[in-house]
């Protein structure tokens, strides 16, 4: 199943499927091509006065790029009534297209063709939850549940999050929850979410039976409507009861465990308390319910405490722990403060990432020192001077350990003794983190050139007037060269000669350090956006807006992009569809690129602290407070994460 707006048929009442349900009559037949540009493939549903079907873009030959077209047909001849029927379709375009969000799909176009509207939407392949109960005999197993339910929280949390009024779904069933081919929930059919405003007049009741809660009959909508929708759809997948064909609101005569004793106590009692009958009595909205769904996935279900733990007062957001802006994850148990293994003082700001290698620590400080101490207590051993500030980062080929400094120069030494091997004078201030690869170096400088020298002897091998700073440090590809510049162009250079093959403009300077995988290369830009583009041409793939400059370097763990920006938070961004996962907020800007160790992702924050955060779901795990701003990125080795501070001070703290 794809796309859809309703309720599909089981495996008994399926039709052709390349058949819609005719809207009054009419269906576009396959090969239709609407608007020059999408040809009709054949139908995924219909209802009331609209269908869905199975679209091409014809705007790209050379591959199949699906998508789905939801139609609605103006059957009035009323031209008020047209023209209410044609704002109700703007206004689910307009919602659609201000939403970012995994679970959401993506709106491409809108339009209007004689007495038919038309939405074109992200083609989601899968099924929906409905589906899996016509095709499935099993009762839904307890963690599979919970996984979906916080999958479903986190976009409604999303919806209700929205300012200024949150957006209700309204209409949650197991129909419109899509499990996509990643097994990820995506809500589907948004033509009758709206906005909330607390004092609006009441409204026309919409919904679907059965799971709609009684004050939406009466034309209420507040974000517990939501609430009461997952909980009617939970208890269906839980006990295939339908609640359609039930007395409305008795679920309470209907407990899970009579059906599917499998259902721990606590999972039971979190979803009946979503079907209480008065919404003062649910959990407020979907964060608050998602809290207590992450209590109980990471407790013992039979625990003697679990049940206080899920009880109304701890549930809220307002925590006397947390408070009401405390993300739900610091409110965690377990988490506390870490003690350094040691602690070395620089003197003067730490702002580059240290470098580890052959048991010794190397960092750069302001002082225009490099230090390198042991890594396993911290102990000196040498220092370095050079002529001005070191906010490039040092790295390790073979014995020599190679950085730039702000006196244009860029140094290699001697690892264990710090002993110049050589030194190489650029035209102005060296920023940029070097790249070491097949024996040469690859660096840029605040001259505007971008150069490849020796390793080993320090010898220029070929240098590009690029015409603008290059802070970003290099990545460097067998055949490419890539990195960005103050000016904000991102740029591919041959690798041989340095001749550029491909350049793209930002709005604003790429300071973040380009990475690269499987031929898409992702960075971040000042201009607030992460780009993702083709490695090999610099064609755009997708974009994706922070609320701040993004000068954190990004980082990819399996299928997911983590970057942080100066709005204060960080990304986890799906790299296949280039959406947000989750996001984790702190109180001061990211500018640290994060790092990875296990399945979780530690990065600094200006407010002082280091956080290690789930990869999967972002939960805070673990934690150090500083007390300065945290600007240099952490490095990580053998369970132990090595990392500088404005404090002047050098940190090694253990994992």
């Amino acid at each position: 199943m794809e796309f859809g707006t309703r309720e599909m048929p089981s495996k008994k009442q399926d039709q052709d499927s390349h058949s819609a349900v005719p809207v009054n009559g009419q269906i576009l037949p396959t090969g239709t091509v609407l608007q020059g540009r999408y040809m009709v493939l054949g139908g995924l549903g219909a209802g009331g006065f609209s269908s869905v079907y199975r679209a091409r873009d014809l705007r790209f030959p050379s591959v199949t790029r699906l998508c789905a077209v939801k139609e609605m047909l103006i059957g009035t001849a009323d031209p008020e009534m047209r023209e209410l029927t044609i704002k109700s379709f703007e206004r689910e375009a307009s919602m659609l297209a201000m939403l970012n969000h995994p679970a959401i799909p993506d709106i491409f176009d809108y339009f209007t063709d004689g007495n038919r509207s038309y939405l074109v939407l992200e083609f989601v392949p899968g099924q929906n939850l409905q589906q899996w109960l016509d095709e499935t005999d099993e009762y839904l197993d307890e963690q599979k549940a919970l996984d979906w339910a916080l999958q479903v929280c986190e976009a409604l949390a999303y919806l209700h999050s929205q300012k200024p009024q949150p957006i209700v779904f309204r209409d949650l069933k197991p129909s419109n929850i899509m499990l996509d081919s990643y097994n990820h929930i995506r809500l589907i059919d948004f033509g009758i979410a709206k906005l909330f405003e607390a004092n609006e007049d009441k409204g026309t009741m919409i919904g679907t039976a059965g799971y709609t809660p009684p004050e939406q009959y009466r034309g209420e909508a507040t974000p517990a409507v939501d609430v009461y929708g997952l909980g009617a759809t939970l208890h269906h997948l839980l006990t295939r009861q339908d609640p359609r064909q039930e007395t409305p609101f008795t679920f309470h005569e209907r407990p899970i465990r009579a059906a599917n004793p499998a259902i721990s106590r606590a999972f039971e009692s979190i979803i009946m308390r979503c079907l209480s009958y008065d919404p003062k009595d649910r959990f407020p909205d979907a964060m608050a319910l998602r809290e207590a769904l992450l209590v109980l996935s990471e407790s013992d279900p039979d625990e003697a405490d679990l049940e206080h733990r899920l009880s109304p007062k701890e549930s809220g957001r307002g925590l006397d722990d947390g408070g009401p802006d405390t993300p739900a994850a610091t409110l965690k148990a377990g988490i506390s403060q870490v003690k350094p293994l040691w602690i070395f003082r620089c003197e003067d700001e730490i702002r580059t990432r240290p470098a580890v290698a052959k048991g010794i620590v190397f960092a750069g400080a302001y002082d225009h020192n490099l230090y390198a101490v042991t890594a396993d207590k911290g102990e000196f051993l040498w220092k370095y001077p050079t002529g001005g500030g070191l906010a490039g980062s040092p790295i390790v080929h073979e014995d020599a350990v190679i950085f730039g400094s702000a006196d244009t120069s860029l140094y290699s030494l001697q690892l264990r003794k710090g002993r110049l091997n050589w030194q190489f004078k650029a035209e102005g201030p060296v920023y940029s983190t070097p790249a070491v690869r097949f024996d040469h170096v690859f660096f840029g400088a605040d001259d505007g050139f971008f150069y490849v020298v020796n390793a080993l002897r320090g010898q220029l091998y070929w240098k590009t007037n690029i015409y603008s700073p290059v802070r970003s440090t290099p990545y460097v590809s067998e055949e490419l060269v890539y990195f960005g510049t103050e000016g904000g162009q991102i740029l591919g250079l041959e690798l041989g000669a340095g001749k550029p093959k491909w350049q793209v403009k930002a709005q604003r300077a790429v300071t973040s350090s380009p990475k690269v995988a499987d031929d898409i290369l992702y960075v971040g830009s000042s201009d607030a956006n992460v780009y993702a583009m083709d490695a090999s041409s610099g064609w755009p793939i997708w974009r994706f807006a922070t609320e701040g400059p993004v000068v954190s370097t990004p980082t990819l763990f399996e299928d997911t992009l983590f970057v942080g920006s100066a709005d204060g938070n960080l990304y986890a961004i799906d790299i296949t569809r280039g959406r947000r996962l989750w996001v984790y907020p702190t109180n001061g800007q990211v500018v640290s690129a994060p790092a990875v160790w296990g399945n979780t992702i530690y990065f600094g924050s200006t407010d002082g602290s280091i956080y290690g955060v789930s990869a999967r779901r972002g939960e805070l795990q673990w934690r150090f407070d500083a007390g300065s701003p945290i600007i240099g990125s952490p490095t990580i080795l053998n369970g132990v994460l090595y990392v500088g501070a404005a404090d002047h001070c050098l940190y090694a703290l253990p994992l």
